[in-house]
């Protein structure tokens, strides 16, 4: 899957009902797991979507990244539901094409409301263990990759006269998990990113937050798991949640980023919101 594959017809859609009716909301990452999960809550409440992913695997990640079949069929999910879509195959390390295509692909949809910067890739590890290629990858896509999405969105934002963009944080990006530490980083990077640019972006009506899930079940996180009871059992009470939850699932994240895209926050910005079951209180 190469560039732009639009099942939409050019022009701003009839707005469904729902919580962000009308609205068109670009999603990074939504080829499977939280992205896709964000992307049908966001169709389900009547958004229209570009939906976004890398479809091939990166350099430094140990487990396999989306397909381009799974970008499809996130696409058909949410066309299913109702949505417009645009499903656009690219890098977000590539901020030029993200943002070309971005453009594009607002330009097909009518406009662009809001941006769920939610690529991401996880290393694992002793704190001396990751390489060197492994923080650049973690740290170009899930600190500089969210700044391209912002940067891809806000000119789009702007003139719509306000917006929304919602960067997806952990809580590595409150508190200092361990086992993680390019992870950790480039999550408190991606906070005090968001919390320039709402200061920044507040003068044209765009606001900026961050959510913060604890640990989500996307089947990403079997090699901290396998460290915390093998190797390092005694920071396994770091990830414990303060509710009686081991994970909390996508869904949930989700519901938190209908909240922040749609207009019953348009007087939040600059906030971190948790859906982290107590985690970031232990």
């Amino acid at each position: 899957m190469e560039g732009v594959l639009s099942t939409a017809e050019p022009g701003r859609g009839a707005a469904r009902p729902g919580r962000v009716a009308g609205k068109v909301v670009l999603v990074t990452g939504a080829a499977r797991g939280m992205g896709r999960s964000h992307a049908l809550r966001l169709a389900e409440e009547g958004a229209d979507l570009v939906v976004a992913d890398i479809c091939r695997d990166v350099d430094g990640v140990r487990y396999p990244m989306a397909r381009p079949q799974d970008l499809a069929d996130t696409a058909r999910a949410a066309e299913q539901r109702g949505a417009r879509v645009v499903p656009v195959a690219v890098d977000v390390r590539d901020g030029e094409r993200l943002a070309t295509e971005t453009a594009r692909a607002a330009d097909d949809l009518g406009g662009l409301d809001a941006a769920v910067a939610n690529a991401g890739v996880l290393v694992t590890g002793a704190w001396d263990s990751p390489s060197a290629r492994d923080w650049r990858a973690v740290v170009d896509v899930n600190l500089i990759g969210v700044w391209h999405t912002c940067l891809a969105a806000i000119p789009h934002l702007v003139a719509r006269g306000g917006g929304s963009l919602v960067n997806i944080s952990s809580t590595a990006g409150i508190k200092g998990n361990p086992l993680m530490t390019a992870y950790t980083a480039a999550k408190h990077g991606v906070v005090g990113l968001s919390t320039s640019l709402a200061n920044e972006l507040a003068a044209f009506s765009v606001r900026v937050n961050t959510v913060h899930p604890a640990g989500v079940a996307t089947g990403i996180e079997s090699d901290l798991d396998a460290l915390l009871r093998t190797d390092r059992p005694d920071l396994a009470p770091v990830y414990t949640n303060a509710l009686p939850v081991r994970r909390v699932e996508p869904i949930d994240v989700s519901n938190a980023v209908v909240y922040l895209v749609s207009d019953e926050s348009r007087y939040v910005t600059g906030t971190q919101l948790k859906v982290d079951a107590g985690a970031a209180i232990r």
